[in-house]
């Protein structure tokens, strides 16, 4: 019953494995760096075929930074189809339709007879860690967004990865597309004061427009395509498109979802702790 976890370094992926291997699941991460089990570059075909012989199922994380993946996402699942490999789930997004053009909702029916794309709300731990947020909360003492008085279901990466965990080892088949969300939507404003509270001191929310946010994006390095779409999810959520919760995580795992305050305290510590 091996999983071949793809970004297995990453946000989720590394929770998955964890948790997977806590239950005696055998896992192969992938990756390209020395603690791989198997190498795998999306940037390199000649890896796909290796890294899926053999496995079950597969939790594919889409290359980062891509507007459009499916170029790469193509050779991968035909890799995987080749195989038979029968269930693959995918990371997607609750602010991309799980069958939009290019994503992997939109490919996966025709490689595997069992899919998934998990679509969950924007991470907690952006705002902990190396993080853009987190960086200029601690730095700066500010998060910047366009996304105004929108609110946010923010999610814990271990509840994704807990239903990452279901949906790729229960016995039926997993749900397509479910949306995944944490259990209460929190304004930007809201989220900096609760992020101060735990940093100890003082943290804002500096509001610009979609515009000025790009621009910023850009001149940290990011491509100016994906900086537009990153500047416009932000948007999205001002216009009120995360304003909202689902029973997705109680649903596929049993257990509620956890929120964002009880995240932090678990994860931040201020200077006096």
């Amino acid at each position: 019953m091996t999983v071949l976890i793809t970004g297995a370094s990453g946000t989720t992926g590394g929770r998955l494995a964890r948790q997977l291997a806590e239950r005696g699941i055998p896992v192969r991460r992938a990756g390209r760096t020395a603690a791989a089990d198997v190498r795998f570059d999306w940037a390199d075909p000649a890896t796909f075929e290796p890294a899926v012989r053999g496995v079950r199922a597969v939790y594919l994380l889409p290359p980062p930074g891509v507007a459009d993946p499916s170029p790469l996402l193509r050779p991968f699942l035909a890799a995987a189809h080749r195989a038979g490999v029968p269930r693959v789930v995918a990371l997607g997004s609750s602010a991309v339709p799980a069958d939009g053009p290019g994503g992997p909702g939109a490919l996966l029916p025709a490689y595997v007879p069992e899919w998934s794309v998990l679509r969950p709300t924007w991470f907690a731990s952006n705002f902990t860690g190396d993080h853009l947020h987190a960086r200029s909360a601690r730095e700066t003492g500010e998060i910047v967004s366009a996304t105004g008085d929108g609110r946010v279901p923010f999610i814990d990466p271990e509840d994704i990865a807990a239903v990452a965990r279901h949906a790729l080892t229960d016995p039926g088949p997993p749900v397509p597309a479910p949306v995944l969300t944490g259990p209460e939507p929190l304004t930007f404003a809201e989220v900096a004061a609760t992020l101060g509270t735990h940093l100890g001191r003082p943290v804002r929310h500096r509001p610009v427009d979609a515009a000025e946010l790009a621009r910023q994006h850009v001149r940290d390095g990011l491509p100016a395509d994906f900086a537009a779409l990153l500047a416009g999810l932000d948007e999205a959520i001002a216009g009120g498109a995360e304003d909202r919760t689902t029973t997705a995580v109680r649903d596929i795992t049993g257990r509620p979802p956890r929120r964002f305050a009880d995240f932090l305290a678990a994860t931040v510590r201020s200077p006096s702790r």
